[in-house]
């Protein structure tokens, strides 16, 4: 019996859906073709008409996974200022739902560490889905120029990553839940307008203390009517200097005079012989 093109290609699109969950799950080499194959519903028998090979299947399960974890950060922040959305998706990703159901979770987590030891056909799939996340990240980021928005949008997603693999491998509990929190709480995911002078402040970030730190130092003194607190010291401290060194210099010059009348004297002092008497020279 021929089927239609259309049931062809739901029948496909629904292998892919099973096997991206099964790898997430399990990970890309935990469930073999028949098991995809089963839970789509179908027999081993019709995988090669489909996918020219087990690994054709696997690039399509990941980088629909990423495409989805994608499409679902868009949902979420549709209604959502530019603000807000960074923070949105950070706590989407960062929760004990998303921890605790690998299936329908982040395919860079579930399947990253295997997909470095795969074919370079694979890790490039991989890495150009890796490449739209962080430039998905990035587009939220208003008022930060392009490539330090990038930057940021790279080093967000590592951390969140990084975040929740440790909550995962250290199961449910409390310390997991920790892990959680302080992942979240350091996140630098909300960008402020640009400062005067181009720094770039972030919101609950250490960046944001050293910027607004150099901001201040940069600024100069405010003229008024009082003195200028920072001259004055200044002055202070150059005229103690001063004040130090000629004294030192007067202590050198009078050690010096002191040495010489010294000298002076004993070379002026009579030389005696062995009995007393006063040598003929110096008579």
């Amino acid at each position: 019996m021929r089927y239609s093109k259309e049931h062809k290609n739901a029948t496909h699109d629904r292998i892919v859906r099973k096997a991206s969950m099964r790898l997430r799950e399990k990970g890309i080499h935990g469930v073999g073709v028949a098991e995809l194959m089963k839970d789509a519903g179908l027999t081993h028998g019709g995988f090669y008409s489909h996918f020219e090979s087990r690994e054709a299947l696997m690039v399509e399960a990941v980088t629909y996974a990423m495409d989805r974890s994608m499409a679902s950060w868009r949902e979420l922040t549709d209604d959502l200022t530019p603000s807000q959305r960074l923070a949105a998706i950070a706590d989407a990703y960062l929760s004990k739902q998303h921890r605790d159901d690998p299936g329908r979770g982040c395919a860079v987590l579930a399947v990253g560490a295997e997909i470095a030891r795969e074919t370079a056909r694979t890790r490039r799939a991989f890495a150009a889905k890796v490449t739209a996340m962080i430039e998905m990240l990035a587009e939220q980021m208003e008022g930060v120029p392009a490539k330090q928005a990038r930057q940021q949008a790279s080093a967000m997603l590592a951390s969140m990553v990084g975040t929740l693999l440790l909550a995962r491998v250290t199961g449910a509990g409390e310390l997991s839940d920790e892990i959680l929190a302080a992942g979240r709480a350091a996140l630098p995911v909300v960008p402020a307008p640009p400062r005067r002078g181009g720094a770039v402040t972030v919101r609950g970030s250490r960046a944001g203390s050293v910027a607004k730190t150099e901001a201040g130092a940069a600024r100069p003194a405010v003229q008024g009517k009082k003195p200028v607190v920072r001259r004055a010291a200044a002055s202070k401290t150059i005229a103690s200097k001063t004040i130090a060194s000629k004294a030192t210099a007067g202590k050198v010059a009078a050690s010096k005079a002191a040495a010489s009348k010294s000298l002076a004297g004993k070379a002026r002092a009579p030389r005696r012989g062995s009995n007393g008497a006063i040598s003929s020279q110096q008579r």
